[in-house]
């Protein structure tokens, strides 16, 4: 339940991000759904039509309570539940690096999405190079907050290795944003240096026809 808190409460800041990509009356799953936070925002500021896809089962009641629909589910065993392009928007908000099989599941949500959009910490951002190279020991930011021993962070990325990871199969990358965190002003687009200045990369991607 704390570990959850924590990253909601780091997750805050990037909604504002991900509600401006999504066109008003879209079909929207958001897979890691947590308490429901952003999807809640979508409905009332989108006017989507919503679905959240949640393993912990506290946060699945909360979604409830609010109205939400919800699916209990885990996001490594795939999205079979899904038809092929069912949704117009498949979100994975600050959750790639801390699923099984990040590959496979980006996979899914490009059958199941017409478009996928997907956030993660960059552990290209210069603080991480900082606290590596002067301390020698794991580094801590605000998006990766948690000690060696019991982070949930199991696949860090860079915003290069994304890209390449979309050029070696053959995904379109529609819009990437470099991010940092601006407190409780939100995300800002880092635009300058964006490789070593940015804590976050947000992509929206999809399938190349015929791919």
């Amino acid at each position: 339940m704390i570990r959850r808190r924590l990253r909601e409460n780091i997750l805050l800041s990037d909604y504002n991000m991900v509600v401006s990509l999504i066109e008003p009356g879209s079909r929207v799953l958001d897979l890691g759904c947590g308490s429901g936070a952003l999807l809640e925002r979508l409905i009332k500021e989108r006017q989507v039509k919503g679905m959240g896809v949640e393993i912990e089962q506290s946060a699945v009641i909360e979604c409830i309570r609010k109205g939400l629909s919800v699916f209990q589910g885990n996001i490594d065993a795939g999205l079979a539940d899904y038809g092929n392009a069912s949704y117009d928007y498949v979100i994975l908000n600050q959750t790639l690096q801390v699923i099984q099989r990040p590959d496979f599941v980006i996979e899914e949500l490009l059958r199941v999405g017409k478009q996928a959009i997907i956030s993660f910490p960059h552990f290209g951002y210069w603080r991480i190079r900082w606290q590596l190279a002067f301390w020698g020991r794991m580094p801590k930011t605000g998006k990766l907050s948690f000690d060696w021993f019991n982070t949930p962070n199991i696949h860090l990325l860079t915003i290069k290795d994304f890209r390449q990871f979309c050029r070696d199969r053959n995904i379109t990358i529609l819009k990437a944003l470099s991010l940092r965190s601006g407190g409780q002003t939100g995300c800002l687009q880092v635009k300058w240096l964006p490789n070593l200045l940015a804590d976050e990369g947000l992509f929206v991607i999809t399938r190349q026809a015929g791919a």
